[in-house]
C-alpha cells in the first residue's frame, strides 16, 4: 500500500488544525480547507462540555448524586489512577468536591518510575485508599505480543480490556455505584476510527489471542458483551466525565497539579507507561505511519488550548530521542523476551484490520435494535416506576 507524504502533490492538510490525509485518507474538507475532524469537534463540545455556571451547576448536582448514592458505603466512587495529567486532575477535582474514592491502579508491569511517584504523592497527599490490581505478568505479556503478531493497530485494548473489566468489577464487589472517568472532549476528542478499536470488544481480543498466543487465559480480567449489558444497562454503572464539566486547560492543569500534587510531567500524552510511549512514539510511526501527535495536538487547536503554530512546531520535533530510543526498545525487547529478529519481522507485516478477527458487531446491533424497539415501553416502565 503506497503511504502520501507530506511532498505529494496530492497532500492536503487542515487550515485549522494540523489533520491531514496521511493520518485519514478519508478526511473531508470544508470550501475552507477545514476538515470534518474540527466541525465533528465542535458538534460534541457544544453538546458535551459545559463551561462556566452551567458547568460547576452540573459538578455539584453529580457530587450530590454521589454522595446520597455512596451513604453508608466506606466509598462513594471509584476513580482510575495511572500517574498521568488526565486521572491525576480527577483525583483533585473529587476531593475538592468532598467525595470519598477509592482510587485503582493497573499496574501490567509497564509502569514508570515517575507514574508510580505521581501515584505515591497523589495518594499520600489527598488521602485517598488505593487499590493495586496486579495483572498475571505471563499472561498479560502473551496477549500484548498476539495483538503484536496479529498486526493490529490497537495494542493498548489489552490493557484498557483489563483495567475497565477490573473496575467495574470491583465497583459491583464493593457495592460502589458511581465510577468516575478521565475521559474528556477538550484534550482526546480528535481521533481517526482507524487508529483505534472498542476497548471492550472480548471477542475479538479472545480470537486475536487464541489464533497468535501461547498461553490459556485463567486469570485476565475479561469483560464480555453480557457483563457489557449487565453493568450498563442493570446496575447503571456508566462511568461519568466529570472533566467535561470543569475548566481544563491541559497546560495551566500540569502546572497545578505539580504545584498542588507535586507531580512531575513525563512528557507525551499516556508516556507513564513505557510501552505506551514505545507504541505511540515508534511502533505506530514505524509500521502503521501513524503520528498520534497529530489528533492529540489538533483537540487542543479546536478548544482553544494552542494555536496552530506551536503544534506544527511541536510535530517538527523528533518523536523520540535516538538514545532513549535505543535505551527502551532493548527494555522492551528484553521485557517481551523476544530477539531483535522476531521483533523486525512483526514489524515488516502488513497491518491488519481487527474485524478481520471476530467481532462482537452482530451481538452490538442486535441490542441496539431490541432498544429502539422496547423504548416506548421502558419509558413507560420508568414512568410508573418513578
Amino acid at each position: 500500500m503506497m503511504v502520501l507524504s507530506s511532498t505529494d502533490p496530492n497532500y492536503r492538510q487542515c487550515t485549522f488544525t494540523v489533520m491531514d490525509n496521511i493520518a485519514d485518507p478519508n478526511i473531508t474538507f470544508d470550501k475552507d480547507g477545514i476538515c470534518n475532524y474540527y466541525h465533528d469537534y465542535k458538534e460534541v463540545e457544544m453538546e458535551l462540555v459545559l463551561k462556566g455556571e452551567a458547568g460547576k451547576k452540573k459538578v455539584q448536582e453529580l457530587a450530590e448524586s454521589i454522595r446520597k448514592k455512596g451513604k453508608g458505603n466506606q466509598y462513594d466512587c471509584l476513580i482510575g489512577l495511572s500517574g498521568g495529567v488526565d486521572s491525576s486532575y480527577v483525583a483533585w477535582q473529587v476531593k475538592e468536591l468532598g467525595l470519598n474514592p477509592l482510587a485503582v491502579h493497573l499496574d501490567n508491569g509497564w509502569d514508570s518510575e515517575l507514574a508510580v511517584k505521581n501515584i505515591e504523592n497523589i495518594i499520600t497527599r489527598l488521602g485517598f485508599d488505593l487499590f493495586t490490581l496486579v495483572v498475571n505478568w505471563e499472561e498479560f505479556r502473551d496477549i500484548q505480543l498476539a495483538y503484536l503478531r496479529a498486526s493490529v493497530v490497537d495494542i493498548e485494548v489489552v490493557s484498557d480490556h483489563a483495567i475497565l473489566a477490573s473496575m467495574y468489577k470491583l465497583a459491583k464487589d464493593k457495592g460502589i455505584e458511581t465510577i468516575i472517568s478521565g475521559t474528556n472532549v477538550v484534550t482526546e476528542h480528535i481521533m481517526p476510527p482507524g487508529w483505534i478499536y472498542p476497548k471492550m470488544d472480548f471477542i475479538n481480543l479472545k480470537d486475536i489471542h487464541d489464533q497468535y498466543g501461547k498461553q490459556k487465559r485463567k486469570t485476565f480480567p475479561t469483560f464480555d458483551f453480557k457483563k457489557h449489558v449487565y453493568y450498563s444497562a442493570f446496575l447503571k454503572l456508566n462511568p461519568i466525565s466529570i472533566l467535561n464539566y470543569v475548566p481544563y486547560n491541559k497546560k495551566e492543569v500540569k502546572r497545578f497539579i505539580q504545584e498542588k500534587l507535586d507531580w512531575k510531567d513525563y512528557g507525551g500524552k499516556h508516556y507513564e507507561s513505557i510501552f505506551t510511549k514505545f507504541y505511540q512514539a515508534y511502533i505506530l510511526p514505524e509500521k502503521f505511519k501513524i503520528d498520534k501527535r497529530k489528533p492529540h495536538l489538533s483537540t487542543l487547536i479546536a478548544s482553544g488550548q494552542m494555536s496552530r503554530e506551536d503544534a506544527l512546531k511541536e510535530l517538527a520535533l523528533p518523536l523520540y530521542d535516538p538514545r532513549q530510543l535505543m535505551d527502551d526498545k532493548e527494555y522492551v525487547l528484553k521485557k517481551f523476551n523476544i530477539d531483535q529478529t522476531e521483533f523486525e519481522r512483526i514489524m515488516n507485516m502488513a497491518p491488519r484490520r481487527h474485524e478481520e478477527f471476530r467481532t462482537d458487531k452482530r451481538l452490538k446491533d442486535g441490542y441496539m435494535k431490541f432498544l429502539q424497539k422496547t423504548r416506548k415501553l421502558r419509558n413507560f416502565i420508568q414512568g410508573k416506576a418513578s
